[in-house]
């Protein structure tokens, strides 16, 4: 029998002007935009029948900063799902303390990037399950790549990025994607840059080339539009689960009908 495919809604939390923790969406990761507030919006995802949920404080890295753990917290009171959180995690005391405030899963990139060891580190003291490696990818049409695909006629590879995607690292993702799998990687949280916000569907290539690479699980995320752009991420790039969250913040699809939809076109969905 096939593994039952997730469908997982993700918030992104910055702090607004006066310090609160809100819901952010933008295009890109940028031009972002307020959308709610986190533990009313965690709330209902719980009671939508999502498979799991995902916070991400977006910021975190970027400023240097601890994550929200406050927010954590009382999103987690919310949630009876298996809840992922991700932002500023860069040590072993961070994964720890993630944990402790509710967090099932800790998701970490730039910290991951880093410092290796803390992906074996963390799987070691914490087990697998609990280690989402993160990579926000981005496009390259250079010859500095180690692992090509064809994309619109053009060869390109995948660059993974730091800090919300502000740098680059000049990593392959594939060769990454493999290196967190061997080190004890759970899960792995693949966004694109270049898909994310857009609505025109999962950047298929790219998640398809590090779904051939590891037997890891693999989170497709960025550019969902709709259910079809979930049917195609999972038929045709292999992907474990899809995230999204545009069309679930604005309820341009409930949980429900994208469910619904998957089940009619015969993959495996818990209903």
């Amino acid at each position: 029998m096939a593994l039952t495919k997730r469908i997982i809604p993700c918030i992104d939390v910055d702090l607004d002007e006066d310090g609160n923790a809100a819901v952010y969406t933008g295009v890109n990761f940028e031009d972002l935009a307020y959308t709610g507030d986190p533990v009313e919006m965690a709330r209902k995802y719980n009671e939508s029948g999502a498979d799991e949920f995902v916070f991400l404080d977006i910021t975190a890295s970027a400023e240097g900063r601890e994550t929200m753990l406050d927010t954590v917290s009382a999103v987690a009171d919310e949630v009876f799902i298996p809840l992922t959180v991700g932002g500023g995690i860069r040590t072993r005391e961070d994964i720890k303390e993630t944990l402790r405030a509710g967090a099932d899963k800790v998701s970490i990139n730039s910290g991951a990037i880093a410092n290796p060891e803390l992906i074996t580190e963390g799987a070691r003291s914490f087990g697998n399950q609990c280690i989402v490696i993160s990579v926000d990818s981005k496009r390259r049409f250079d010859e500095q790549g180690e692992h090509y695909v064809e994309v619109d006629g053009e060869s390109c590879w995948f660059e993974c990025t730091v800090k919300g995607g502000r740098e680059g690292t000049d990593l392959d993702v594939v060769e990454w994607a493999k290196e967190a799998e061997e080190r004890g990687a759970g899960e792995l949280f693949v966004n694109s840059i270049d898909a994310d916000g857009t609505k025109d569907g999962y950047d298929i290539p790219l998640t398809k080339a590090v779904c051939d690479a590891v037997s890891t699980p693999v989170i497709a995320s960025s550019g969902c539009g709709g259910p079809e752009d979930m049917e195609e991420v999972f038929r045709d790039a292999g992907a474990d689960a899809a995230l999204a969250a545009s069309i679930f913040h604005f309820d341009e699809y409930s949980i429900r009908e994208v469910k619904e939809y998957l089940d009619e076109q015969g993959l495996p969905i818990r209903l």
